[in-house]
């Protein structure tokens, strides 16, 4: 694989080259934000690690400007701040993962190829999203359909726009738990379901045709109906 990895701390940097050129890929390097920008918008990776502190300019917005350029190469997020809030912001800016500082480099590799193995998403250029009737606005956090603005909590409001990005595309239960909640592992509890069953009566009860559908055996969709 071709990878870039914009991180400024050097040990860590160099740890991270380190192991990733015995797994035999080649990795471009980038010691601060607007150099990180440039080659990612230049250059074609399988996968981009990314510092959220950096100098020149930060992590969250090279991601941001990334996303908004459309360009969805799949980004795992480096940082020493943990807390739960971080990492939903991090998420929300568009990373599909979160790896918090000091990590080990067998983790780092490992979801590393688990991102690979997924198509790039076409992010699209505008902050607001659209499927059918339904409009998010991410910059004003507003969800509107069929002129009718919808009241969300917050992981209502992430759930959907997780959804709206991959609009027309199955995503799975698996995905769910790790692009929204964060979890890399099954808590074996139903919080997705739930979570779906809350949105899609805010989204779908009072309207005539459904946005949210449920794939069976495989996950859910967001679409426009035909």
């Amino acid at each position: 694989m071709k990878l870039l990895l914009v991180e400024d701390d050097k040990t860590t940097a160099e740890f991270i080259i380190r192991g990733l050129k015995e797994h035999g890929h080649t990795t471009d390097h980038a010691d601060n934000g607007l150099d990180g920008l440039v080659l990612a918008q230049e250059g074609q990776y399988d996968v981009i690690i990314l510092d959220r502190m950096l100098p020149r300019l930060d992590g969250l917005t090279v991601l941001r400007t990334l996303r908004e350029a459309g360009n969805g190469t799949p980004v795992i997020m480096l940082t020493a701040m943990g807390s739960i809030e971080d990492r939903v912001t991090g998420l929300s800016a568009g990373a599909e993962d979160y790896l918090v500082k000091p990590f080990a480099f067998a983790e780092l590799h490992a979801r590393i190829g688990a991102l690979a193995r997924r198509a790039p998403l076409q992010y699209q250029a505008s902050t607001v999203l659209h499927v059918g009737d339904l409009e998010m606005d991410l910059i004003k956090r507003r969800v509107v359909r069929a002129g009718k603005v919808l009241d969300l909590q917050p992981m209502e409001f992430k759930l959907l726009e997780f959804l709206l990005r991959h609009a027309g595309q199955v995503v799975t239960r698996t995905m769910l738990l790790e692009g929204v909640w964060d979890f890399h592992f099954d808590p074996k509890t139903n919080v997705v379901e739930t979570h779906i069953s809350r949105l899609r009566a805010k989204v779908d009860r009072d309207f005539d045709k459904a946005l949210i559908q449920t794939v069976r055996g495989a996950g859910y969709r967001i679409d426009a109906p035909a």
